[in-house]
C-alpha cells in the first residue's frame, strides 16, 4: 500500500471544500482529475471512503477514521515545510542557553519563554552550570547565550545586565552551638561544616566563594539541595535572597551576616562572545532581552 501526498491533500481539500468542483478550483485542477485522484486512493487502501448514493459525496464510517489520521500527516507537513523555510532563512534550529546557579529562574524563563512562542521553529536546550561553569560553555562555543555572573572585564564577552542577586551567609537556628553576634568573623566558624557548590567546568579555573579554609565542607550540585541542607541543620553556607526569604521570614533559617561577614551582590547578565558573526536567531534573542529589560 502506498499513497501520495497529492491524494491525501486532494481529499483534504474536498473534505474542507464540501464539493468536488470547489476542492478542484482549491487545487487548480479539473473536476474529472480531481476524482480520478479520489478513486486512485481508494483503490490504492482498498476502501471506500465516500458514500456515492447521495447528491454529494459524504464520507463513509471507514473513510471519516481515515481522513481524521490523515490529518496528523498534514499537520506534520506543514510543520517541515515552515522548519524548510526557516533554514533557508539562515534561522538556526536550535539555540543553547546556560543558566548560571545564581540566576533567578522564573525571571530567566519568562523572556525565554516568549522567544519561544514567537519562533517555535527554533528549539530551545537549556544547561545548568555552577560557578565558573557557564562561562566555560560559552567560551568553548557549546552555548549561544549565558545567564550567570562574569568578569565583565574581560574583552572577549558582550553582555547586558540583568539582575543583581544578594548573597548572605545563613545557617538554621539551631546549627551553631557558639553564640553569634555583630563581632562574629568567618575564622570564629572553622570547625562547623560549611555546605558549597560543586563548580561544574572542567577546563577553566576552578572558582570557589566564601570557602573557609579548613573547614569540613559538604559539596552539592545545586543551589535548591544546598539550602535544604542548610534547613536541616547539616551545614551552613552563603546563598541567594531570592532563594530563601521565605525560609527566613518563617524562621527555618537565619541570617548570620554582620559587619564582618557581609555576604555579596553579584550582577547577573545575559552574556555572549564578543565575536562579529551573530545568528539570526541568537541576534533575536539578544534583542528580546535587550528590549524586556529596558522596559
Amino acid at each position: 500500500m502506498s499513497f501520495t501526498l497529492q491524494q491525501i491533500q486532494t481529499l483534504d481539500a474536498l473534505i474542507k471544500q464540501g464539493s468536488i468542483q470547489a476542492a478542484a478550483r482549491t487545487l487548480n485542477k479539473t473536476h474529472p482529475s480531481v476524482i480520478a485522484v479520489l478513486n486512485k486512493l481508494e483503490s490504492t487502501l482498498n476502501i471506500t471512503l465516500f458514500d456515492r448514493s447521495g447528491y454529494r459525496l459524504a464520507l463513509t464510517e471507514e473513510g471519516a477514521a481515515f481522513y481524521k489520521h490523515s490529518q496528523r500527516l498534514l499537520n506534520e507537513v506543514a510543520s517541515l515545510e515552515e522548519q524548510a523555510e526557516h533554514l533557508s532563512k539562515g534561522e538556526e534550529a536550535e539555540l543553547n542557553i546556560v543558566i548560571g546557579d545564581l540566576t533567578p529562574i522564573p525571571e530567566a524563563m519568562q523572556i525565554l519563554r516568549e522567544f519561544a512562542q514567537q519562533y517555535p521553529s527554533t528549539r530551545l536546550n537549556f544547561l545548568f552550570e555552577n560557578l565558573n561553569g557557564p562561562n566555560e560553555q560559552l567560551f568553548h562555543g557549546n552555548a549561544d547565550l549565558i545567564i550567570h555572573h562574569i568578569d565583565q572585564a574581560d574583552p572577549r564577552y558582550e553582555y547586558q545586565p540583568f539582575c543583581n542577586v544578594r548573597v548572605i551567609p545563613v545557617a538554621s537556628p539551631h546549627f551553631f552551638k557558639i553564640p553569634l553576634n555583630e563581632e562574629t568573623k568567618y575564622t570564629d566558624l572553622e570547625g562547623h561544616t560549611q555546605c558549597v557548590i560543586r563548580d561544574t567546568s572542567v577546563i577553566e579555573e576552578k572558582q570557589n566563594y566564601f570557602i573557609i579554609k579548613d573547614s569540613p565542607q559538604m559539596t552539592v550540585g545545586d543551589q535548591r539541595t544546598k539550602k535544604e541542607i542548610i534547613i536541616q541543620s547539616m551545614a551552613w553556607g552563603h546563598m541567594p535572597l531570592f532563594l530563601i526569604a521565605d525560609e527566613l521570614q518563617r524562621g527555618e533559617l537565619i541570617s548570620i551576616q554582620n559587619q564582618h561577614m557581609q555576604g555579596r551582590i553579584i550582577d547577573i547578565v545575559v552574556a555572549r562572545l564578543n565575536e562579529e558573526h551573530k545568528g539570526i536567531m541568537a541576534d533575536r534573542l539578544w534583542n528580546l532581552f535587550t528590549a524586556t529589560i529596558g522596559k
